[in-house]
């Protein structure tokens, strides 16, 4: 289940909450019992890694564009 971060308005803390997607945008009370909070929008990290993308077959086969692709370079 996803994790969202919201901030109360009236105390100033930061505090997480598990809920399905669904129910994200739904009103989120305090730790504290204070019922003005907002949602914080929160980076995401994404596994993989560039190399293993990089070195993926292309779909069309053949060569890849640019310079270095193209076989311009010596």
């Amino acid at each position: 289940m996803p994790r969202y971060e919201y901030r109360c308005r009236t105390c100033g803390d930061t505090f997480e909450l598990s809920r399905p997607m669904a129910e994200s945008a739904a009103p989120a009370d305090c730790p504290a019992g204070h019922d003005d909070t907002v949602k914080l929008l929160s980076t995401v990290a994404v596994g993989g890694s560039a190399s293993a993308q990089a070195s993926a077959p292309r779909a069309g086969g053949g060569g890849g564009g640019g310079c270095c692709g193209g076989g311009c370079c010596g």
